[in-house]
């Protein structure tokens, strides 16, 4: 089991960046796909990225393309979401999630462990 505890949320304006962390819990932070999701007022959490247990590999959703950036350090059981040029529509609650079985994957229901969320706001 692991637990997750995302940091680094705020208020920012339009075309800022900001980065978000989540700290995991216990020894075997590598063994698990890490992925960010994220859950906008009065709609489904939805896909942001995810990074594979050595973070050779990257996923990203096609909004958040070539501006989010996804990162781990596994000596420090942290995962990372970089996001440079943010939107408006970026504003979110940004979860990250762990995933312990299978290879990186955009679906939420593949994720086993969650945290509580951090909140990002972007005003245009």
């Amino acid at each position: 089991q692991v637990q997750l505890v995302e940091s680094g949320g705020g208020l920012v304006q339009a075309g800022d960046s900001l980065r978000v962390s989540c700290a995991a819990s216990g020894r075997t932070f590598s063994s698990y796909v890490m992925g960010w999701f994220r859950q906008a007022p009065g709609k489904e959490r939805e896909f942001v990225a995810a990074i594979s247990r050595a973070g050779t590999v990257t996923y990203y959703a096609d909004s958040v393309k070539g501006r989010f950036a996804i990162s781990r350090d596994n000596a420090k059981n942290t995962v990372y979401l970089q996001m440079n040029s943010l939107k408006p529509e970026d504003t979110a609650v940004y979860y990250c999630a762990a995933k312990s079985a299978g290879q990186i994957s955009p679906r939420r229901m593949e994720y086993d462990y969650w945290g509580q969320g951090t909140q990002v706001t972007v005003s245009s």
